[in-house]
């Protein structure tokens, strides 16, 4: 690089480029290793516009040299200009420490257990992790305690978050109110105006810095999935994983996991979320496992919890229980019997009878149509119905001599199934009365109540048709006050009924859903009422459905009923009876086990429903069936995930994270006493409309032009109206309430915004507030409580790692008394004996004393020394930690290297010419996490060194 100085650019220093000056936010380095230069503008022309540059691109790339940097007077009153901009050089100080800064206070109830992820992500040399814990404890705040530390350490301006159609609002809403994270949500919409508004060659990803995108929308857009694959992030966030996971043996790859695995190379931090993140089968599971890291796996198929410990978190609502209890009620579980009608005895007497010998020939145990015909009249006549029609005009199409015997069986349950009503639906009826009823275990539900919400899921899409006509008319429920949910559903109107459930505003009452509905969304709200018409032959898919309501957050004790249907032929009901043991064995994981897919040990839906399919079609008693669930009886060859992941759940409790939570020296109360002071500065220099009220933490402000330039690029969810001021507010509780309230008004987006220190204002007054000095200027404070003889350079230094990222990051302060060096203190030393910020502070204007430029030079030279010292110590602990890494790879490599050879030993030329296709890419994956480990973890010594004010005592100093 050629540079006037050779002082190396480093974040928060001051640059000369092309004849302006900027300061360095961040540095970023890109694949061929140039540093990109993330900065903000000081120049009056340029002041607050972000911009980069690549390093070796910039010839005349100066870092100014702090032994040259002019003493200024401040002028202002109390010397808030100075106090200022002291505070945003503070704020924009990446800590270097694992400890938590910001996470633990969102707009948030946080548990402590909600932090040990990030506790655990920040320890890592990378932040790469997978959040599984289970249904309803909160992944998503999680991820985002985690997203907003990163924020803080200048490790996250461009975030990426792929999640599914139906959970792109929630997502976005929980990072908005909680964090201030602004997620431009994708959807199909989104696409549509975002390449109305750009010229058809840009990426559209490089247009927003936070984005939130569902996989099928890339899955199904090949254009996007390449503009996002090209694109590269600070952060990806990736919801509900197990959809990305290699199916099967990991031998195939869909579209989703294809692109997750593009995904996974573009980002230095990779967070993945899910509740049930594997299908118990190694070669899946260790697909997910690589996307985190590439070297940690040599065989897809054996592997131990060794090898992925650090990958991970997990933990069930059995471990976090005594956290839970204010936020996570018991929930009351009732299973609902109803006595087949005669007609539907007919029904079951015929599916019993039937033959289907043609069709069955060659489905597998656990895939009989028979089975498949008997699993929808569990569901409903309906359902059972339209599988039959469908299938005669199948046969009839196909015209097959030897599928006519099979058409002749069908008849006469298509007419028997012809016969039932409303009136002779007795699951049905006993529904009606389990809402309507007085008895116990019934809810008395009216509809009226705007809080008091139902849920029910089918599985079928004509017993939710069937129930949403029948239902308008036997609960008299007004128009607008019954709603479906499915998977056939454009994620704008998914996402539209979703948010108008969770409105209390809004004419809905009752939510009807398939299990497009069971996965991640919030449904807990308003509602506390799940009815289960049908339930699904796998636990996994109980335990997702439950979790809608049985969350973290929910007020009220969940109530969640189960319909069945008992009928008089024996076979027929000892299916019922087999699925009661599904019931029971939910409850049972939910109150001892955790993980309620260790009783069928397949991890997966699809495998499960097979199981259960399976013991029905053998004719298994509910007895047996429920003996067979017995976790004891898995057979010692299958792949023991369960064992896998049985890692002590680690739960941290408030005495454990006491201790992790660091906090930044600070001259302001807080960040509502900083903004206020902030504001009150511009104004008096240019005019700002805002009004303030104390006793709220609330501030409104008009939003000026250059921060109205900034939120252009901001969701349009979150820019108030242009008659209306931005409304900031910097108590939590309030800002929680409001919340709440905003599901009662006619705005699902409240107004109210989080006002802490990563929201985009708190950011863009920063900005302001870090250029309030000319070009390479620290103004001079004049504090009576110093010595007479006493100047005080507050200096900072920092020291990178080879890709500009700050390794060590300190403040502190170079003590002279009468002319001569005396010590270095902390800055928080200097803060406690000065009283800078505490106190006011008279401005009387005097002079700076030329003895004070003198003085820099020594200053600086002991900084210098200073950093040296503490890089040093850096690096005698760094080093040991740098050669377990460089170890640990070599290790790997050498796994990898022996798989490889076990998998090719035939020597055919076709072989080698795989073998040899492989060993490079293994070669080229740890040569790159090499080189990341070893630029990440090595020093670059060469302290960047910054006066940013000095403090003289109460006179001015003598020459």
């Amino acid at each position: 690089m050629n540079t006037k100085s050779k002082i190396p650019p480093a974040p928060g220093a001051r640059v000369v480029i092309r004849d302006a000056e900027w300061l360095i936010q961040s540095i970023d380095k890109t694949p061929t290793g140039a540093k990109v230069l993330q900065v903000v503008g000081v120049s009056d022309f340029i002041k607050g516009k972000s911009a980069c540059f690549i390093d070796h691109l910039e010839p005349d790339l100066e870092v100014l040299d702090p032994k040259t940097t002019a003493l200024v007077t401040d002028e202002t009153s109390g010397y808030v200009r100075s106090l200022l901009f002291i505070e945003a050089h503070l704020r924009q100080t990446a800590p270097t420490t694992p400890h938590l800064y910001v996470g633990n206070r969102a707009a948030m109830d946080v548990l402590p257990f909600q932090l040990d992820p990030s506790l655990k992500a920040l320890k890592m040399p990378r932040q790469r992790i997978l959040i599984a814990d289970s249904v309803g404890l909160g992944k998503t705040l999680e991820s985002g305690i985690l997203v907003t530390e990163l924020m803080r350490r200048g490790k996250g301006k461009r975030i990426l978050v792929v999640t599914t159609k139906s959970m792109l609002t929630q997502f976005q809403k929980e990072y908005w109110f909680r964090f201030t994270i602004p997620l431009v949500r994708l959807d199909s919409v989104g696409i549509q105006r975002l390449r109305n508004r750009i010229p058809t060659n840009h990426n559209p990803f490089h247009y927003y810095d936070k984005a939130i995108v569902s996989v099928d929308t890339l899955k199904q857009d090949r254009e996007y999935r390449t503009y996002i694959e090209q694109a590269y992030w600070d952060i990806i966030v990736i919801d509900e994983c197990h959809n990305v996971a290699r199916r099967g043996k990991g031998r195939t790859a869909s579209l989703r996991s294809k692109l997750a695995e593009r995904l996974a190379t573009r980002s230095d931090t990779l967070i993945m979320l899910s509740a049930t993140p594997h299908d118990g089968r190694p070669e899946s599971f260790a697909s997910l496992m690589k996307m985190l890291d590439p070297t940690a796996i040599a065989s897809e198929s054996d592997y131990t919890k060794d090898d992925i410990r650090d990958l991970y978190v997990r933990r069930f609502k059995k471990d976090v229980k005594e956290q839970l209890a204010k936020h996570f009620p018991e929930r009351e579980v009732l299973p609902i019997e109803a006595e087949a009608t005669s007609e539907e005895e007919v029904v079951f007497d015929c599916l019993d009878q039937l033959k289907l010998a043609a069709i069955d020939s060659k489905a597998s145990v656990g895939n009989l149509f028979k089975t498949t015909l008997l699993k929808a009249m569990l569901s409903s006549p309906m359902a059972c119905l339209e599988t039959v029609n469908n299938r005669i005009k199948r046969i009839e199409k196909a015209n097959e001599p030897g599928l006519k015997t099979d058409l002749e069986e069908l008849y006469p349950l298509k007419l028997a199934l012809e016969t039932i009503t409303p009136d002779t639906f007795a699951k049905y009826q006993q529904l009606l009365e389990l809402i309507r009823g007085t008895q116990p275990g019934a809810f008395a539900w009216t509809g009226k109540e705007t809080e008091d919400r139902l849920v029910i899921f089918t599985e079928r899409l004509e017993t939710m048709a069937f129930l949403q006509e029948n239902l308008q008319r036997d609960l008299k429920l007004k128009q607008g006050a019954i709603a479906t949910l499915d998977g056939g559903m454009k994620d704008i109107v998914l996402n539209e009924v979703i948010e108008e459930f969770g409105d209390e505003k809004s004419k809905l009452r009752l939510l009807i859903a398939t299990d497009v509905a069971s996965e991640g969304i919030n449904l807990h709200f308003l509602c506390h009422r799940l009815i289960h018409f049908d339930i699904p032959w796998s636990l996994m898919a109980l335990q997702q459905r439950n979790g809608r309501i049985d969350r973290y957050g929910q007020e009220q004790q969940p109530q969640i009923r189960y319909l069945l249907t008992r009928c008089q032929n024996a076979q027929m009901d000892e299916a019922e009876r087999i699925i009661r043991v599904l019931i029971k064995k939910d409850e049972q994981a939910v109150k001892n086990i955790g993980d309620p897919s260790v009783f069928m040990g397949v991890f997966d839906i699809d495998e499960e429903v097979k199981i259960t399919a399976a013991a029905i079609e053998q004719k298994e008693s509910a007895e047996g069936f429920e003996a067979q669930l017995d976790p004891g009886n898995a057979s010692s060859d299958e792949f023991d995930f369960f064992a896998l992941l049985d890692l002590e759940a680690e739960v941290s409790d408030e005495s454990d994270t006491v201790e992790e939570i660091g906090e930044m020296p600070s001259l302001f109360e807080d960040d509502f006493s900083y903004t206020v002071a902030s504001l009150e500065k511009i104004h008096q220099e240019t005019p700002l409309q805002y009004h303030i009220v104390e006793d709220q933490a609330l501030i409104e402000l008009t939003l000026p032009s250059d921060l109205k330039r900034r939120y252009q690029r901001l969701p349009k969810e979150i820019q108030p109206s242009p008659q209306d001021p931005l409304k900031l507010c910097a108590d939590k509780e309030l800002v929680k309430r409001d919340l709440e309230a905003s599901r009662r008004a006619e705005e699902r987006w409240t107004p109210l915004q989080y006002l802490w220190e990563l929201h985009p204002t708190v950011q863009w007054l920063n900005d302001l507030n870090v250029t309030a000095f000319g070009r390479h200027q620290a103004p001079v404070i004049t504090i009576p409580s110093l010595s007479q003889d006493e100047a005080v350079f507050v200096m900072t230094g920092l020291i990178p790692n080879r890709r500009g990222q700050p390794l060590i990051n300190q403040w502190f302060s170079v003590v002279f008394m009468g002319g001569q060096f005396k010590r270095i203190e902390t800055f928080e030393e200097t803060i406690g004996r000065s009283q800078l910020g505490k106190q006011p502070i008279p401005n009387r204007l005097l002079p700076i004393d030329e003895g004070l430029l003198n003085l820099r030079e020594t200053a600086v030279n002991q900084a210098y020394q200073a950093m040296l010292k503490e890089c040093d110590r850096f690096e005698s602990r760094i080093d040991e930690e740098l050669q377990q890494q460089l170890n640990r790879l070599d290790t790997l490599k050498g796994q990898h290297t022996h798989q490889l050879e076990l998998r090719f030993s035939d020597g055919t030329p076709l072989v080698k010419e795989r073998k040899e296709r492989e060993k490079r890419h293994i070669d080229h994956i740890f040569d790159d996490y090499w080189r990341w480990v070893e630029d990440s973890m090595t020093i670059e010594r060469a302290p960047y060194i910054k006066i940013i004010a000095v403090l003289q005592g109460g006179s001015i100093m003598d020459n």
